[in-house]
């Protein structure tokens, strides 16, 4: 059993560091709903997981896009300040929230998000 769970971690590890170093994106939008679906955790414990799950995952990114001169380093200090004052105050208002609710407002930002890069 751990080895089929360590198996099934490593592999949502991979999906999600080469869907992100594509596309940028993946974090959300895989690790949660594999660990909620597929391991079983809870719909709080997802997002807080996946958000220190992104962390090593986005540097590792942004070092290849940074050595390929494709990372604007002002531009990412600057929306990462406001990122960090969000941040906070999303993850303080998430605690609050219902997990089915929090789970609708997920699958709708989601399927939004979907959407408009389609049109």
């Amino acid at each position: 059993m751990k080895h089929t769970s360590l198996l099934i971690l490593l592999s949502i590890g991979v999906i999600t560091g080469l869907v992100n170093g594509l596309l940028g994106i993946g974090g959300g939008t895989i690790l949660i709903p594999a660990m909620v679906f597929l391991l079983g955790i809870s719909q709080h414990q997802a997002h807080g997981t996946s958000l220190a799950v992104i962390l090593p995952t986005t540097v590792a990114s942004c070092i290849v896009y940074g050595l390929n001169h494709d990372l604007n380093f002002t531009v990412a200090l600057e929306v990462a300040s406001g990122g960090i004052i969000g941040g906070y105050f999303g993850a303080k208002l998430m605690n609050k929230i219902p997990a089915v609710r929090l789970r609708q407002f997920f699958g709708l930002f989601m399927f939004l998000a979907g959407l408009r890069m389609m049109i």
